[in-house]
C-alpha cells in the first residue's frame, strides 16, 4: 500500500470517527433504535461517502481549492452558500466543543472525578499537536487509527465468544420500539443526515489534503480504503449496542458500557482508543476551520487554533449527549443541501 493511501485513509476514518462514533453516541441515537434497518443505513452511508468525497476531490484539485469554505462557494454560490459556509464553521467549531465535552464525559463516567479534568487534558494535548500544523494532523491519526481498528475487532470478537447469548434476531427487531418518533423511512432521513454532516466534516480536511497530495487516485483510493473499514467497524458496534438496548441508553459513553462487561485491560484499552479517536476529531476540527481563518481573514494559524479552543471551551458545558441530539441533525439536514449542490455542479459542469 502506498504512503499516500494509508495517510488519507487513516485521516478519513480519523476524521469522522471522533467522539461520537467512538464513544457509541452517535451509533446509538442514528442506528441502533432502528433495528436491523440501521445495518441497511450505515451500509448507505458508505456509498454516500465514496461517491461524494470523489466529486470532491475532483472539484478541489480542477479549481486548486485550498479551503471548505472555497469549496462551497464554488458549488453553492449567493445566499445558500453563505449560509452553508457559516453553518459549517459554526458546526466545526461546535464539534470541536462536542469532542472536549466527550472527554469530559469519559473522565467522569470511568474515573468520578470532574468532567473539567478531562476538558483541560484533551484542550492542552490538541493545542500542541495542532501547533506542528498538517504534519501533527496526519502523524497522530497514522497511529491512533489502526490502535482503533485492532481495539473494535478485540472486543466484538471477545463479546461474541463470551457474550453470543445476548445477540438474537428478536432482540434487533425490538430495539425499535424504543424510539420515541419513528415513522416510515425515517431510518433512512436518519442514515442521510449521518452521511452528511460526516462528509462537510470531512470536507475541511479534504480540500486541503487534495492541493497537497496531487495524485488523484491515490487520495480516491484512501477514501474507498477508509469507508470500507469505518463501515466496518461502525456495523460491529452498531451490533454490540443494539444488543444491550435499553441499558445503554442509561450512558453518554454506551460503548464504555459494553467494554465494562470484560473489566481489567480491555475496559482499559478501549477507554485510551476512545479518547484518542476523540482527540483525532478534535484537532481534525479545529484544523479546519483555523486553516479557513488563516486565509480569509489573514490572521496567523496558531492564534486561530487558540481562538477556537477558547471559544469551544464554554460551549463544551452544555454537556455531550445534549450537544450530539440538538447540533447534528441540524446540521445534517444542512450537509444535505451541500451535497445535492456538489452533484448538480458536477452535472451542470459536464454539459
Amino acid at each position: 500500500m502506498k504512503k499516500q493511501i494509508f495517510q488519507v485513509t487513516t485521516v478519513f476514518i480519523g476524521t469522522i470517527v471522533g467522539a461520537g462514533l467512538a464513544s457509541g453516541q452517535e451509533i446509538t441515537q442514528f442506528f441502533s433504535t432502528y433495528g436491523l434497518m440501521g445495518f441497511t443505513g450505515l451500509l448507505i452511508c458508505c456509498f454516500i461517502y465514496m461517491l461524494t468525497c470523489t466529486l470532491i476531490v475532483d472539484i478541489s484539485q480542477k479549481y486548486s481549492l485550498s479551503s471548505y469554505t472555497e469549496l462551497i462557494t464554488k458549488v453553492s454560490g449567493g445566499y445558500l452558500g453563505k449560509l452553508t459556509e457559516l453553518f459549517t464553521s459554526f458546526f466545526l467549531i461546535s464539534g470541536a466543543a462536542i469532542i472536549l465535552a466527550g472527554s469530559g464525559a469519559l473522565f467522569n463516567q470511568y474515573f468520578g472525578v470532574s468532567k473539567w479534568l478531562g476538558i483541560l487534558i484533551m484542550a492542552l494535548v490538541a493545542l500542541i499537536v495542532l501547533l506542528n500544523d498538517t504534519k501533527g494532523l496526519i502523524f497522530v491519526n497514522s497511529f491512533i487509527v489502526p490502535a482503533l481498528v485492532i481495539t473494535i475487532l478485540l472486543i466484538f470478537s471477545t463479546y461474541i465468544i463470551f457474550f453470543h447469548q445476548s445477540i438474537s434476531l428478536d432482540s434487533l427487531i425490538r430495539a425499535r420500539e424504543y424510539k420515541s418518533y419513528n415513522f416510515q423511512g425515517m431510518w433512512f432521513l436518519s442514515a442521510l443526515l449521518y452521511a452528511g454532516f460526516n462528509i462537510l466534516s470531512f470536507t475541511g480536511v479534504l480540500v486541503p489534503i487534495s492541493k497537497e497530495i496531487k495524485n488523484k487516485r491515490n487520495i480516491i483510493y484512501g477514501i474507498f480504503l477508509g469507508a470500507i473499514i469505518l463501515t466496518i467497524i461502525s456495523l460491529m458496534i452498531n451490533l454490540l449496542l443494539t444488543s444491550n438496548i435499553p441499558n445503554i441508553f442509561k450512558y453518554e459513553v454506551p460503548l464504555l458500557y459494553i467494554a465494562s462487561h470484560f473489566k481489567g485491560p480491555l475496559e482499559i484499552l478501549l477507554l485510551i482508543i476512545i479518547w484518542c479517536e476523540m482527540f483525532s476529531t478534535e484537532i481534525s476540527d479545529i484544523y479546519s476551520v483555523g486553516k479557513t481563518m488563516e486565509k480569509k481573514f489573514n490572521i496567523p494559524y496558531k492564534k486561530c487554533v487558540c481562538i477556537i479552543l477558547g471559544i469551544a471551551l464554554p460551549v463544551s458545558q452544555l454537556g455531550f449527549k445534549r450537544l450530539i441530539t440538538i447540533l447534528y441533525p441540524i446540521f445534517g439536514f444542512i450537509s444535505i443541501l451541500f451535497i445535492i449542490k456538489v452533484f448538480i455542479f458536477k452535472k451542470n459542469e459536464v454539459k
